[in-house]
């Protein structure tokens, strides 16, 4: 389907294309003019549903999403569209934690009918390439529209839900629409380790940065032009109206829904791709709080970890010596020592480095710091020089700097699919 047939969206009186890009091809359309103050962010699914669902008019429409697919009136887009005459939706397609967001972390819900539709909802955890080809087959649908919130982090798996059903999507012949919203901590920029593709996993499939900095159709572009280039999907996207790449997500105006159990508030993603690098340590990553990601601990530490951490000096943040019994995960029940995590400038505040100081920190003041057996803190990194630099002695900087090269590659790649100012 070209932009001849479909046409082009008008927004706010100003001549802009909904952004529907040709796949493979890495076009950018002109960026949307910012909001005049907080309040004006217009997501992908607001602007799509203005122009009357014109982009999928004539299919039949199957919607991957979660709880966070809503609209500003905090309405789930899936129940708004169901009865609305102009676009046919005929199946559901659930992530990890599920469509209606009844599972834990490594769970999902299965293939069910939901209650409040009838529409069929389709398992999408864990299944790639053939086999989910295979569910969107089944399914009946023409187009597949993907519409959830990401929180910016490599190893948050809401982008590789969208990688493995863009690549499924190619397999079975169906397009493929990404509606934006905001990365919830800016999309300023790239952080962290870029993944080394011999460690990819459901945490981390191809090589990007750790901290991404991008939304996810910049990101749909980046994956339909770099990573599934032999066979990209016939992509389009629709883009959001009045979101700056210096906006956190409390000044969009938009409502927040955790994007997963342990994701309660834009606070957690501000710290998620530093501080899950603990999930590949034997401390507490602070599930089973209401802290999660901001709280970080384990049996026998005490105060010596914040004040090592502390006399670091990293810009924007300060740590607070922390006791806590988590209900759930790792030292349930039971009261264990550790920080807090307190961000003071989020302008400033690298979550990244801020990580690789724990864990350097940690190492030093607390004689139990160990690895999980599984070296999963290789798959979270995506190589195995973070684990071996901080066990060999390497302070912050030297592990920081070992990623600079790999970094800056990345960066000058992710240029090129950016959207937005």
């Amino acid at each position: 389907m070209s932009l001849s047939r479909r046409g082009l969206l008008a927004a706010g009186g100003a001549v802009g294309a909904l952004a529907a890009t040709a796949a493979g091809t890495g076009a950018a359309s002109a960026a949307p003019a910012a909001g005049k103050g907080h309040g004006r962010v217009r997501t992908g699914f607001d602007r799509l549903a203005a122009d009357g669902y014109a982009l999928l008019k004539g299919e039949k429409v199957g919607v991957v999403t979660n709880p966070t697919g809503i609209t500003s009136d905090v309405r789930h887009i899936v129940d708004v569209m169901h009865p609305d005459e102009r676009v046919d939706l005929v199946a559901v397609f659930g992530p990890e934690h599920g469509f209606r967001g009844t599972a834990q972390a490594g769970g999902s819900e299965g293939r069910y009918d939901d209650p409040a539709t009838g529409l069929p909802v389709y398992d999408t955890y864990l299944k790639s390439g053939q086999p989910l080809a295979d569910v969107f087959t089944a399914s009946g649908v023409d187009t597949i529209v993907f519409d959830i919130q990401d929180a910016g982090a490599r190893f948050y798996t809401y982008i590789w839900t969208l990688y493995d059903c863009m690549e499924a999507a190619a397999l079975a012949g169906k397009r493929f629409v990404v509606l934006d919203r905001p990365n919830p901590v800016t999309g300023r920029a790239a952080l962290g380790p870029v993944l080394d593709p011999a460690f990819g996993t459901f945490v981390g499939r191809r090589e990007i940065a750790q901290a991404h900095g991008m939304t996810v159709t910049e990101l749909a572009l980046l994956f339909n032009a770099r990573f599934l280039a032999e066979q990209p999907v016939d992509l389009r996207i629709v883009k959001m109206s009045g979101w700056k790449r210096s906006d956190f997500f409390d000044t969009t105006g938009l409502p927040w829904v955790p994007p997963s159990p342990n994701m309660p508030t834009p606070d957690t993603a501000l710290v998620y791709s530093g501080t899950c690098l603990f999930e590949g340590t034997n401390l507490s990553e602070g599930r089973g709080t209401t802290r999660p990601f901001e709280l970080l601990g384990a049996e026998g530490i005490d105060h010596r970890w914040a004040a090592a951490a502390n006399a670091l000096d990293l810009p924007g943040v300060a740590f607070r010596e922390a006791y806590f019994a988590p209900t759930f995960s790792k030292f349930q029940g039971r009261t264990v020592g550790g920080v807090q995590v307190h961000v003071q400038d989020r302008e400033v505040f690298d979550p990244v480095r801020t990580g690789i100081a724990l864990l350097v920190t940690a190492k030093q003041t607390w004689s139990g710091f160990a690895w999980r057996a599984d070296n999963w803190i290789d798959k979270l990194t995506g190589n195995t020089r973070v684990r071996t630099m901080i066990d060999a002695g390497a302070d912050t900087d030297e592990v920081v700097g070992a990623w600079a090269q790999d970094l800056a590659a990345f960066r000058a790649v992710r240029k090129r699919y950016l959207q937005y100012r």
